[in-house]
């Protein structure tokens, strides 16, 4: 980076992603709440905060979600006071989802209402891989550094993944429900679909580049998937694991063909699926140990994600 005067504010966490992998962690000045990777940026002063309980159960929090938007209200709200003490040249946000973070409405009120600085605001709006890559090289290019390595090996890793499932026959395919939550049931989508396909599986109830829906509870048991997938958003592993109990605990849960055979997952939502940055081709990876633990062994088992036992779903059901 040219420009040693530059200072950033990243207010959506796959931006910061972005940045950090681009090499201008240093240019970060201050963060989302949710931004927390990579670690060395968490000291940068928070400008954000959320205006639901994210600790409550999904249920909750969907509909506290769906009162403030029928009252024409954010869920997030921009602390106008840090950022006019960070005098920030420019601040990265998205036009993907106001569900997921603050809305590039929030973040252009919030910068009309500056006195100290006129920020340039860069949103981001990706909904399958190829609008990640166009994001690592539209910032890239806003602050000058090479994003031309970072992509080719992130294009690089996707393409031994395609490699591998090269020799799959179609029985050798299975089919996929990703859930991205719980209660209600919803199916994750965007990139989601794409990333699935490419690790050697068959997704089924969404397309890629569009919305994640609603699932219906007889739709998900009708199609009987070969594999379950729990990926919620903003969830890390354990708990998505306490909040699984809430479909594990149905008396059709056992009736399906992923829980009769073990292949019942949880993941790291939060820090992977659901953040639209480098960490996607991460998702793929452990998307194919999954999918094909006969193929591949990438390390992301225990920490990324786990199978669902059945001694656990019993267990979760009788809780």
């Amino acid at each position: 980076m040219k420009d040693s005067s530059v200072r950033i504010v990243s207010l959506i966490p796959s931006g910061t992603e972005i940045l950090a992998a681009l090499g201008l962690s240093n240019a970060i000045v201050g963060r989302s709440h949710e931004c927390d990777y990579p670690p060395e940026i968490q000291d940068r002063p928070i400008c954000t905060a959320a205006r639901i309980n994210t600790n409550a159960s999904s249920r909750k929090i969907h509909d506290e979600v769906n009162d403030l938007l029928q009252s024409a209200l954010s869920i997030y709200e921009v602390n106008t006071e840090v950022l006019e003490q960070l005098r920030p040249t420019h601040i990265v946000t998205q036009d993907q989802c106001d569900v997921c973070a603050v809305s590039l409405e929030d973040v252009e009120t919030a910068v009309a209402s500056l006195i100290d600085s006129s920020p340039q605001i860069i949103s981001l709006q990706p909904n399958v891989l190829q609008d990640i890559w166009n994001d690592i090289e539209h910032i890239g290019n806003i602050f000058q550094v090479d994003s031309v390595k970072l992509i080719e090996n992130l294009e690089a890793r996707v393409k031994i993944c395609q490699q591998k499932i090269q020799g799959l026959s179609l029985t050798e395919v299975p089919t996929v429900a990703c859930i991205e939550w719980i209660d209600p049931l919803m199916t994750a989508a965007n990139w989601i679909p794409e990333l699935v396909n490419l690790a050697g599986g068959q997704t089924l109830f969404s397309s890629p580049g569009q919305p994640s829906a609603v699932l219906p509870w007889e739709t998900l048991i009708a199609s009987n998937p070969d594999i379950i997938i729990f990926m919620p958003c903003g969830w890390d592993l354990e708990r998505t694991r306490q909040e699984a109990q809430l479909l594990t605990q149905s008396s059709d849960w056992q009736k399906l063909h992923a829980a009769q055979t073990g292949r019942v997952y949880i993941t790291d939502g939060n820090a992977y699926f659901n953040r639209p940055g480098p960490r996607l081709v991460d998702s793929l990876e452990i998307l194919a140990e999954m999918l094909h633990p006969e193929i591949f062994d990438y390390g992301y088992k225990g920490t990324a994600w786990e199978a669902l036992t059945t001694d656990e779903v019993m267990a979760l059901s009788r809780s």
